[in-house]
């Protein structure tokens, strides 16, 4: 008996040193969480604004950018944005479920992972991974996104793929998060917004031409989308670790409540067999 209430003390220690680990998860998760959303909201005008002078571009070009033009040919690669660490909740695995369900839907089709679980998660799968990227950190930056750009733009001007798209979590909000999908090659430029369609109908001159102009855009508006899902996937890897690091110490103080009653309950049965014990040989030694 003596055993058991000892043992159950070494669990009632070590739970609680675990959930101090998981509220300590918790609050350094939420403190990254403000960081994160107000980086993935601040990155949103400047990729409107990308979007808006392409819009008053495209009109005065004659001919259509390689990077504006649909291929016949379908050969589909999907970039996946992961983690590289885990304790997230399903953040890693929604977004490797869903990659996978769109690689299923063709028969010609790549994957490139950024993250570490990512990675791991399509290998043991056996998938061949056309370029992976890992340890980009919890704030990613211009640099990073800069070469991941630049192998997909390798990749899709040397006719190795014909499109590409982003897989990643985007941020609701700090208790929803979805997974989405968003075509980066063959760039599709969305209509303007109602600020800039005054602006479309003006004339506009350029220095130095149009087609100049443009062929230093897109490679902007390119490095821009990946960015923003970037900040968008960050943001919803460490609202999804808040949740789970704030589910698991919920869980830890359950734990703790029911292994402190059994052992109050441990315990009095011991202190209730000492004292039969000596009431016994009291007994004995007055008969």
């Amino acid at each position: 008996m003596a055993e058991q209430v000892r043992d159950i003390k070494r669990r009632i220690r070590s739970i609680k040193s675990t959930q101090q680990i998981t509220k300590a998860m918790e609050m350094v998760a939420a403190a990254k969480l403000r960081r994160a959303q107000e980086k993935a909201i601040a990155a949103r005008p400047y990729a409107r604004e990308i979007q808006d002078m392409i819009q008053r571009l495209l009109p005065a070009i004659d001919t259509i950018h390689p990077l504006l033009t649909p291929r016949k040919e379908h050969r589909v690669c999907y970039v996946a944005l992961t983690s590289d660490r885990g304790l997230c909740g399903g953040f890693n695995g929604q977004v490797s479920r869903y990659t996978q369900l769109l690689l299923a839907q063709h028969q010609e089709n790549a994957v490139i992972i950024v993250g570490r679980k990512g990675r791991d998660y399509f290998r043991r799968r056996g998938y061949r991974l056309l370029a992976e990227f890992v340890a980009v950190g919890d704030e990613p930056t211009v640099a990073q996104t800069r070469e991941i750009a630049q192998a997909l733009l390798d990749l899709y001007n040397k006719n190795l793929i014909d499109e590409i798209n982003l897989v990643y979590m985007e941020f609701v909000s700090a208790g929803k998060q979805r997974p989405a999908v968003a075509k980066l090659l063959p760039l599709e430029v969305q209509p303007a917004s109602e600020e800039s369609e005054h602006d479309l109908l003006l004339d506009y001159f350029f220095e130095p031409e149009p087609e100049a102009v443009l062929d230093m855009l897109l490679p902007r508006f390119i490095v821009g989308k990946i960015y923003s899902a970037l900040l968008e996937s960050k943001a919803s890897e460490q609202a999804a670790r808040m949740i789970a690091m704030g589910a698991a110490s919920e869980n830890a103080l359950e734990m703790i409540d029911q292994l402190t009653l059994s052992f109050n309950k441990a315990r009095q049965a011991a202190i209730t067999k000492e004292l039969s014990e000596i009431v016994g040989g009291a007994d004995a030694l007055r008969g």
